[in-house]
C-alpha cells in the first residue's frame, strides 16, 4: 500500500507579492561621453572648435543608448559646453545624464520607479527581491521603498523563502 502525502506550498500560499526591480532595468545600451576628446591638447575647450564639432558630429549613433556626459580630465569646462552636449544627444538618447554610469543607472531607475502605482500595492505583503543577474542600484532599493511605505502592509528584502523584515505596519 503506497502512501502520497500532499506537498503544500507555503510560499505560494503566503499572500506575497514579489517585486522584483530588474522588471524596472531600461535594457538600452550604457556609455559614457568623455567631453576630454573635445579639448584642445587636453586642457581647455575651445568654443569656435566645438561648435563645429557638435554641427558636424553625426549624433544617430547614439539611437536609443543611455549615455552619461563626463570630463575626465582636470580641464575647466564650461557649463553650456554640457548644455549643448545634451542637446544634441537627447533627440537620438533614451537618456542623457551628467555624470557617471552609475548616476545614470540610478536615473534611470529613478525614472522607472516613479511611474508604479503605489496603490497596485495597497495593503499587501511585498516583498523586494534581493539578488538576480543585474546589478540594482542602493538608490532604487530606498526609492521603492518610500514609495510603499504609506501603502502597504509590510515590506521584506530577499526571497519569498527567506526574507528581513524591512517594515511591518501596526493596525
Amino acid at each position: 500500500m503506497e502512501i502520497q502525502e500532499n506537498i503544500i506550498n507555503k510560499v505560494a500560499n503566503s499572500g506575497l507579492i514579489t517585486l522584483n526591480l530588474e522588471d524596472y532595468h531600461h535594457p538600452g545600451e550604457r556609455i559614457v561621453y568623455d567631453i576630454k576628446e573635445n579639448l584642445f591638447h587636453g586642457l581647455m575647450l575651445r568654443e569656435k572648435d566645438f561648435r563645429e564639432f557638435i554641427k558636424t558630429h553625426d549624433w544617430s549613433q547614439y539611437q536609443d543608448k543611455n549615455i552619461s556626459v563626463i570630463c575626465s580630465t582636470d580641464a575647466i569646462v564650461p557649463t553650456w559646453a554640457y548644455m549643448l552636449l545634451a542637446n544634441k544627444l537627447k533627440p537620438y538618447a533614451n537618456e542623457v545624464v551628467f555624470g557617471s554610469l552609475e548616476t545614470l543607472d540610478a536615473i534611470l531607475f529613478s525614472k522607472a520607479i516613479a511611474k508604479i502605482n503605489p496603490e497596485n500595492f495597497a495593503n499587501e505583503r511585498v516583498v523586494v527581491k534581493g539578488c538576480g543577474d543585474i546589478d540594482i542600484p542602493v538608490s532604487a532599493y530606498v526609492e521603492i521603498t518610500n514609495l510603499l511605505t504609506p501603502v502597504v502592509k509590510s515590506i521584506m528584502f530577499g526571497e519569498p523563502c527567506s526574507t528581513v523584515p524591512v517594515y511591518k505596519r501596526k493596525d
